[in-house]
């Protein structure tokens, strides 16, 4: 699902409806500021959009976006 593109780790996940969306949007904060890793994320109805890479690095994709992108998944899981 997560593809690397313009120095970053990009995705896209889908739900039944807005409340849903941000439901994981929710738990998707509390997993990243637990990480100290933020996430460049957008949200349009029922779509969530993920562009991830680390400003520490130079805005490149590191382990840490590795790490996010697979707790993200993570946490998608639970709402499938």
């Amino acid at each position: 699902m997560w593809t690397e593109k313009d120095n970053s780790l990009q995705a896209t996940f889908q739900f039944k409806n807005f409340t849903q969306a941000f439901a994981f949007m929710t738990e998707v904060a509390f997993a990243a500021e637990k990480m100290n890793h933020h996430p460049d994320w957008s949200n349009v109805w029922n779509t969530v959009n993920f562009k991830l890479n680390t400003h520490d690095a130079g805005g490149t994709v590191t382990d840490r976006d590795h790490k996010l992108a697979k707790a993200i998944d993570a946490i998608a899981e639970r709402y499938k």
